[in-house]
Order: C-alpha cells, then sequence, then structure tokens
C-alpha cells in the first residue's frame, strides 16, 4: 500500500521563517532512516502561501486568485509535481489540467529546494518545481473515476518532462488525521472540509495504515502542534 502523509502549514511557516536547523536535521534523519528502509517513495515541502496560486475553473470560467490566503477546500484528490520554466507557466499547466478534469480548483505551490533551507543561492540552471494540488468535491468523496483525459495529459507531460510524480487518493473516508503535542489523537475520515493549507508531503510504501501512522507519528512529533493527514493513494505505483 502507498499513502501520502500531509502536514499543514503554522505561523512560522506563513511568515516565511526558515524552519529551524534542529528541525531540518531532524526531518533529516526521519527521512533519511525512511530511504534506507526502502519505505519512503517522494516528498517536498512548499512555500508559504503568500508564493501560491489557486487555479478555478468553474462554468467554463478561470479564476486566478495569488496568494497569500487562508485555508478553504484544502482537502486534497490528487496531485503532480511538475517543473516549469515560470509561475506563470504552472499556471497555464494547472489551467489545462482543470480543463481536462471537467473544472475545479488547483492550488499552485512552489517547492522548497534545499538551498532555500539553509539559506543559499539557487543555481542558475536549477529547474523550477511546482506541486499541483487538486482539490477534493463531492463527487470525488462519492467515489467518482478520474477522467482519462487527465491520465492521458499527465503521460503527455512525463514524456515531455513535464511531469516528476502524480498520484489520485482515496476518498478520505479511507484517511486518518492528527493533531496535538506529545501522544497525537487520532481521527477517521471522512472529513466533511479541511481548513489547514498544505506545507508538505511525504510518499510511503508500507504494509497498512498502521505503519504510516507511526511514521506520521514521528513526522507530527518533529514538527509540533502541526495538523497531519494520512491519506491511501489510489491508483498503482
Amino acid at each position: 500500500m502507498r499513502y501520502m502523509v500531509m502536514h499543514k502549514v503554522d505561523a512560522t511557516m506563513e511568515a516565511g521563517d526558515r524552519p529551524a536547523q534542529t528541525l531540518v536535521d531532524a526531518m533529516g534523519k526521519l527521512i533519511g532512516r525512511a530511504i534506507k528502509a526502502g519505505i519512503f517513495q517522494d516528498g517536498a515541502g512548499l512555500h508559504r502561501s503568500a508564493a501560491r496560486v489557486r487555479v478555478t475553473l468553474a462554468g467554463g470560467k478561470r479564476t486566478v486568485e495569488r496568494g497569500p490566503y487562508e485555508g478553504g477546500n484544502e482537502l486534497v484528490a490528487s496531485f503532480a509535481m511538475i517543473v516549469a520554466a515560470s509561475m506563470e507557466h504552472a499556471i497555464e499547466l494547472a489551467s489545462r489540467l482543470a480543463e481536462v478534469a471537467g473544472g475545479g480548483e488547483i492550488e499552485i505551490g512552489p517547492v522548497v529546494e534545499g538551498w532555500d533551507l539553509h539559506g543559499g543561492t539557487r543555481p542558475a540552471n536549477a529547474p523550477w518545481r511546482f506541486l499541483l494540488l487538486c482539490k477534493a468535491d463531492r463527487a470525488f468523496e462519492a467515489g467518482a473515476a478520474q477522467p482519462a483525459a487527465v491520465r492521458q495529459l499527465l503521460d503527455d507531460w512525463k514524456r515531455d518532462g513535464v511531469l516528476q510524480s502524480s498520484a489520485v487518493l482515496a476518498p478520505s473516508a479511507q484517511g486518518t488525521r492528527s493533531r496535538g503535542t506529545g501522544k497525537r489523537a487520532w481521527i477517521d475520515g471522512p472529513f466533511a472540509e479541511s481548513k489547514e493549507l498544505v506545507a508538505g508531503f511525504s510518499i510511503l510504501a508500507v504494509p497498512s495504515l498502521v505503519e504510516a501512522r507511526a511514521f506520521a507519528d514521528e513526522y507530527g512529533a518533529i514538527l509540533g502542534d502541526n495538523e497531519v493527514d494520512v491519506r491511501v493513494i489510489a491508483d498503482p505505483a
């Protein structure tokens, strides 16, 4: 089974402050152990909402909302990690994805790279990476399948070097959520909504939800009081 572990933003992240070095080191050790164990497949952190953009397509009309913003519908249905020439290019790609999906909301988050964490200079030839977070709606939560046209577009992007990774999640009824310091309290889905902005994610390949939650408990303990979601990934690796 594969799971997406997502942590949510806090005031420090939204202020644009770099995380404490102790947090970076602890998270690096956790991810390092997960890589060594062969269970970590992918992951990234996102810049604060001031650097993000929401693209919404409804009734044939496109709306582009630039951050900063507060949480709205933050329940994720799927994601795609892309390489784009700029945020404007990413907006056009997200708009195309929304179009073939038949509408909906997609949040575009610039990915936090290593030089961002350590205050380094961006290499001149470094790619611009963005995470497209496709938001859930009632049809998705009821189990509607992703349109075939979306899969075709993602395949085309992968062929062209635009897509680095992607996944479709199962409805939130199969997910779980925690918050709190110390021993974290877990609440099983479905979730009517999620108001907390996604700050980052890890993709794990583990036998069951028990192992995914164990990782998420360590993940959450490092972060503090941040909300953490564990969602089942529906599509095959």
